[in-house]
């Protein structure tokens, strides 16, 4: 089992990059608009807001209100199920974070000093010097600040990835045997696939929560221990609490749910 995770400063190349490992390899190639057909699937305004809201620095007010909540939880629940289908290449929207400590995943970063990336997005957008720094700015600022709200992480951070590539110091070529010849070695080694399966399933239960209309919960996490299914966070009432409980241990079937959320008084 083989995944790869890609993160790209603007202007980078890591698309292209991206797009030809998956050709090369017969990977499937997930980005943007795969995820969004994803998002419609799951109800006409979530794809409404997913144009919206979608690798954008979210406002003071959206980044608490019930919509952003249910898009972020939505993402990671959809690039979760991608990454269970194997041989696949995963775009952006932190499925470096999410797959952390996964054994099958390869999680990259492509980086450029600036200049040179203002060069390759003059040449690819034909727009003039300072359009395509402001360009580059602007999309790498958006992208850190939404990756920070939802993962608390910083998006720059290297140690966040198991390799960082400079486009302008390495051949492109050479780039692309590397992760290919990364993701040859993940995909025969014999992996455990039970503890993605479990963080896809606690994705899939806290997606199901936040954007149940019935449920306005102000903090909620989901996430899988050794003994199954966790909820913590605060709701408001002990009905709410109950309501909650109920709804997730319909959600995780034969899973266990241990459920430590607490209301405000």
């Amino acid at each position: 089992m083989a995944i790869l995770t890609v993160s790209r400063e603007f202007g980078s190349g890591g698309r292209e990059l991206a797009q030809a490992v998956a050709s090369q390899l017969n990977y499937a190639y997930i980005d943007k608009q795969s995820i969004l057909s994803d998002l419609k699937a799951a109800g006409n305004e979530w794809g409404k807001w997913a144009q919206d809201l979608d690798e954008h620095c979210p406002t003071v007010w959206e980044k608490y209100d019930w919509s952003f909540k249910g898009f972020s939880a939505l993402i990671q629940s959809c690039i979760l199920n991608y990454a269970l289908k194997d041989r696949v290449v995963l775009m952006g929207r932190g499925g470096n974070f999410l797959l952390k400590d996964i054994p099958s995943a390869f999680r990259v970063k492509f980086i450029a000093p600036l200049e040179s990336r203002i060069e390759r997005i003059m040449k690819r957008e034909s727009v003039d010097k300072k359009t395509a720094k402001w360009l580059a700015e602007k999309t790498d600022s958006e992208r850190a600040c939404f990756i920070r709200s939802i993962y608390g992480k910083e998006w720059d951070d290297p140690y966040e990835y198991d390799r960082v590539f400079d486009t302008s110091a390495q051949d492109e070529d050479e780039i692309i045997n590397v992760i290919k010849a990364t993701l040859s070695k993940k995909e025969k080694s014999a992996v455990d696939i039970k503890p993605l399966r479990m963080r896809a399933e606690a994705a899939r239960i806290k997606a199901a929560l936040l954007t149940n209309p019935k449920f306005l919960i102000p903090t909620l996490d989901v996430y899988c221990d050794d003994k199954g299914i966790v909820l913590r966070g605060v709701v408001h009432t002990p009905k709410e609490h109950a309501a909650v409980e109920d709804e997730a241990k319909k959600l995780g079937k034969d899973i266990p749910v241990r459920c430590e959320l607490h209301y405000r008084r």
